[in-house]
């Protein structure tokens, strides 16, 4: 029997520049060509606040956490949410009594309705279950089965 090696550590991702995975360098990356692209758009009165903005925006996406779930998740997740529609329906429930009902015709009715085995049918399942158990022992004693 060949045997496989199983990777241990299958929901970490890996790193691949420096300390930080693709995701991470993809937003560390957009946030920093952002920045660049505003400090020619924004005076420099405004654009302090606005480049300490969009770090902190890149900085989330690319290492907040929010219950183990990573950030971009939550924002995809609340997006979606915000965007489809909500239905609330209320049922109002019978209370339940909780004095025991005698049965129902209903229930005799089932009862009742309930299909009987032929002799017939019955020795043909006695017989199939028969074959399979003495087929089921074989392949016990025989490992080497190309079933098993």
């Amino acid at each position: 029997m060949k045997q496989f090696q199983v990777p241990q550590f299958i929901t970490v991702e890996d790193k691949v520049i420096g300390p930080l995975t693709i995701k991470q360098a993809v937003f560390v990356l957009g946030g920093i060509i952002i920045i660049a692209l505003a400090r020619f758009v924004f005076i420099p009165l405004l654009f302090y606040p606005v480049a300490l903005v969009i770090a902190a925006t890149a900085a989330a996406l690319a290492f907040l956490k929010i219950g183990d779930i990573p950030f971009p998740t939550v924002v995809k997740n609340g997006f979606w949410y915000s965007m489809r529609p909500h239905i609330y329906i209320w049922k109002k429930e019978q209370a339940k009594s909780t004095t025991p009902q005698k049965a129902t015709a209903t229930t005799q009715v089932t009862m009742n309705a309930t299909p009987k085995m032929s002799e017939s049918k019955l020795s043909d399942l006695a017989w199939s279950l028969n074959i399979k158990e003495k087929f089921r022992e074989s392949e016990d004693k025989d490992p080497s089965s190309p079933l098993s």
